[in-house]
């Protein structure tokens, strides 16, 4: 299906999180082209439509593990927020194939 065809007005009334993420500090070091990539992802939530000041960049959770979500900061902020509704869609490293 067209990503485009997803994302409906209700969506755009509500923030895009984008949430940057490698696994480990030596992915951070020698994996800049992925977080490259990852952060790329606002030009891509600005094409579905939304505006720049509705992107919700969260990156403090980079070199963390992802076995626990105890300490990720970044990860529970996001969870907190998709359940409270504030999002319309949220974007990150397995969003960078043409899903949405």
């Amino acid at each position: 299906m067209n990503v485009h065809l997803k994302v409906q007005p209700h969506h755009l009334e509500r923030g895009a999180y984008l949430y940057i993420r490698q696994s480990s500090m030596r992915q951070v070091i020698e994996n800049v082209e992925s977080a490259k990539r990852q952060y790329a992802l606002r030009g891509r939530a600005v094409a579905l439509g939304w505006r720049d000041e509705q992107i919700i960049v969260i990156d403090n959770d980079q070199g963390e593990s992802g076995a626990s979500a105890a300490w990720r900061e970044g990860f529970q902020r996001l969870v907190s927020d998709v359940g409270m509704g504030h999002a319309g869609i949220v974007m990150g490293p397995g969003s960078l194939s043409s899903r949405a």
